[in-house]
């Protein structure tokens, strides 16, 4: 415990910052100055009758000449308050604020004021200690124990003050629990720059020029005020120390808040509620955090919320997410993410959004050594099912669903889509590969409609790619083919008492393809095993591997020709030729998931070199190129489509025939979709069991509605009819076009 020590008299809101810290010329007050935004104000000291009315009325000063007022000034409103230090304070006028029923008077009562301050018409009652803040125009300070600010404070930035120790910096031990991927948290850090600066920790020059861009992008001068932005109810709470508030944020009942910036604004404005108790960290705009939630050394990504007492630890939690009871500790999470349950946890991760946390999934923490716990790496749309638990080190390919289990051992599932199942009456795991596809349409549908209807973001500076079929699950079912293929080859040897030693990984491929497509004949019940997917010695079986690989191949065809009817839509002169010409090329196969946004892999490594050489020498510069490489993406993206169907047609160009083939399939794929939407949610009303509960249909259809009132359904309905227009539409463009060539072209 620090020693409590005496001070002289009249040392209270005086030598805010000592003299060693203090430029030639300045005094403590020269950083306030620039920070008050009121400075245009005629400031003024008290006339006499305004200073007999302030004594009259219970206050005091430890020097009256120090209190600043301007021409509108009404002393009556000021009562049973003490002063110390310069005390700078707006328009006071006899009215009254009100917000959320609350209704308090302008003016300032039984409080303690030490060298702020003071916006216009503000009502500040009974706040017991607050110091060193410039508090915004008509703000509500009610009912506040302690609010102060350090000379050395740095609102949750990572940042080392004049004449601190390196020791003391605040560091972000994101994706393990050893530190070793740590990063500084700044004001305006995003899920893209955690990533980046944790991921790429082998590059060494890397490393050392983000520290710096970091270090040099935060003021490391002391004697920085705390800051209450504009229309600001700060009520019934405890300690804030070393907080800057965002204008319009709403704080009520908080225990304890220490060492934040809380950004906020009128078009996102942030609440934090009852219990809360948040230390060193910084809150992004539009966030909510409610109901005994606990928070140490944290990054809430904008439009994100804690609540139910919800525990995050040395965690980075990106946009759109929401995190309720349970307990998150050093993981780098992406946006889009949801966990709602007291008995989960998730620890030393990175998921890459779009996730989901069922109750008592326990992702992480072996414990069974002194060791550290290693690492977890999910792909979008991650969702361990109830009372899940698995180990580290574990890697998931994209929107894989594990069922209810304990998987024993450490997991690699490069198969994206799938389902896994521990089967433990049979000793084996179990992976079938695109089951969301065959079973689970409706939720595999709704997955980008869902994510972009709850983005609430008015600045969207983390850019985000919600479809579930984008160039990285792509490249990952091309990949899962490819496996399949082989697994395929190897059992239908097996099965003809053929040995796979003898052939080359091209022959099981090309071997495996023909039997999945048919063109050779396949034993019944063949036994498909996948391999290196379990650190176990027991088998890991693939279910309806034939089915899945169909799948996959109309998931990749339905991707393609989208985003290729997408190009034509929006691009007036396209066509198959210019198509032809300008997109067939190698696909592009390495992309990144940088924090929501998809970028090339070669775009990343150049990103990187030019952070090294110097080329980006900002946060601000970094932000610049993520913005540059989203605007490039759409495009990317419809070349990535276009080289997609030329391998599936197994073509370096598209002829007519081909292209026309394409269309057609793709209506049907289209048809499939809504077909296989409504048949997935049409389970739900169908099911006796969830009937049980009702008295009778009437019911049922009164509580829950129908299944035609499902207006996501109705939706893909009018998307599968759009569809059907627009591949129209282009058939005729195209066929007007080749009779208008055969008319006027010259031979």
């Amino acid at each position: 415990m620090d020693s409590v020590i005496l001070q002289p008299s009249g040392w209270l809101g005086k030598d805010f910052v000592s003299q060693e810290y203090l430029p030639a010329g300045k005094d403590e007050y020269y950083l306030r100055n620039t920070q008050n935004i009121h400075l245009d104000c005629q400031w003024r000291h008290l006339r006499a009758n305004e200073l007999e009315r302030l004594v009259k009325n219970n206050n005091s000063s430890d020097n009256w000449d120090d209190i600043l007022v301007t021409d509108q000034f009404d002393p009556d409103q000021i009562q049973n308050t003490e002063f110390f230090g310069l005390v700078r304070i707006g328009c006071v006028q006899n009215k009254v604020l009100e917000h959320h029923d609350l209704k308090l008077p302008i003016g300032i009562t039984n409080s303690k004021i030490i060298s702020c301050d003071l916006g216009k018409n503000v009502a500040i009652h009974n706040v017991s200690y607050l110091s060193h803040y410039i508090v915004g125009d008509q703000c509500i300070l009610f009912n506040i124990n302690e609010m102060h600010t350090t000379n050395y404070a740095k609102f949750g930035n990572g940042v080392v003050k004049q004449g601190e120790s390196e020791k003391v910096r605040v560091w972000l031990d994101i994706m393990n629990e050893t530190g070793c991927r740590r990063v500084i948290p700044f004001d305006g850090m995003i899920p893209a720059d955690a990533y980046l600066w944790a991921k790429y920790r082998d590059d060494a020059t890397l490393q050392k020029r983000l520290l710096d861009i970091t270090q040099n992008q935060c003021d490391s001068r002391r004697g920085f005020y705390g800051t209450v932005g504009e229309q600001c109810v700060i009520k019934n709470s405890r300690i804030l120390k070393d907080v800057k508030v965002g204008s319009f944020c709403y704080i009520k009942g908080a225990n304890k808040l220490k060492n934040l910036t809380i950004n906020s604004s009128q078009a996102e404005p942030t609440q934090i509620g009852e219990g809360v108790e948040l230390v060193n960290g910084i809150i992004g705009y539009g966030c909510h955090a409610f109901y005994g939630v606990k928070a140490v050394r944290f990054i809430l990504g904008d439009n994100s919320s804690l609540k139910y007492g919800a525990r995050l630890i040395n965690s980075f939690l990106g946009d759109n997410s929401t995190i309720s009871c349970c307990e998150v500790l050093n993981n780098l999470i992406f946006p889009a993410h949801e966990q709602h349950h007291n008995n989960s946890f998730l620890i030393a991760a990175v998921v890459k959004g779009q996730s989901n946390m069922a109750a008592g999934a326990t992702i992480g923490s072996n414990h069974n050594s002194r060791a550290n716990d290693n690492e977890l790496q999910a792909g979008r749309g991650f969702w361990p099912g109830l009372c899940t638990s698995i180990k580290h080190s574990c890697r998931f390919a994209s929107f894989i669903l594990l069922s209810k289990a304990d998987y024993p051992a450490e997991l690699d599932v490069p198969l994206p889509f799938s389902l896994l199942n521990n089967n433990v009456a049979k000793n084996q795991l179990e992976v079938m590969p695109a089951y969301w596809w065959l079973y689970n349409m409706y939720a595999l549908a709704r997955n980008a409609w869902k994510f972009t209807a709850r983005d609430k973001r008015a600045r969207k500076i983390q850019h985000i790619e919600f479809d579930a079929l984008a160039p990285d699950t792509v490249e990952e079912i091309f990949f899962a083919r490819q496996l399949i293929e082989k697994w395929t080859a190897k059992a239908f040897l097996l099965r003809n008492g053929e040995s796979a030693k003898n052939q080359s990984e091209d022959d099981l491929v090309q071997l495996g393809r023909r039997i999945l497509n048919g063109a050779e004949s396949t034993p019944n019940n063949l036994e498909i095993l996948g391999e290196h997917i379990e650190r176990s010695r027991r088998k890991v079986v693939l279910l309806k591997a034939f089915a899945g690989y169909k799948a996959y191949g109309d998931m990749l065809h339905y991707y393609a020709m989208k985003n290729i009817l997408q190009y034509i839509k929006n691009n007036k002169g396209a066509s198959l030729e210019k198509m032809n010409q300008e997109f067939a090329r190698e696909r592009e196969r390495l992309w990144v998931n940088l924090g929501g946004q998809l970028v090339l892999n070669s775009d990343v490594e150049q990103l990187r070199r030019d952070i090294d050489d110097g080329t980006l020498a900002t946060w601000n510069d970094i932000h610049a190129r993520y913005d540059a490489l989203w605007r490039s993406y759409p495009l990317q993206k419809q070349q990535h489509a276009f080289a997609t169907l030329l391998h599936l047609t197994e073509s370096n160009t598209l002829s007519r025939k081909q292209w026309h083939d394409a269309l057609d399939k793709a209506v049907k794929i289209q048809e499939y979709i809504n077909k296989r939407v409504f048949e997935s949610r049409k389970k739900d009303y169908e099911n006796p069991f969830r009937q049980a509960t009702f008295r009778n249909k009437e019911e049922m259809l009164a509580s829950v509605g129908t299944i035609d009132d499902n207006a996501f359904i109705s939706q893909v309905e009018a998307e599968t009819d759009d569809f059907r227009t627009l591949v129209e539409n282009v058939k005729q463009n195209e066929l007007q076009e080749i009779k208008w060539r055969e008319n006027y072209e010259p031979e």
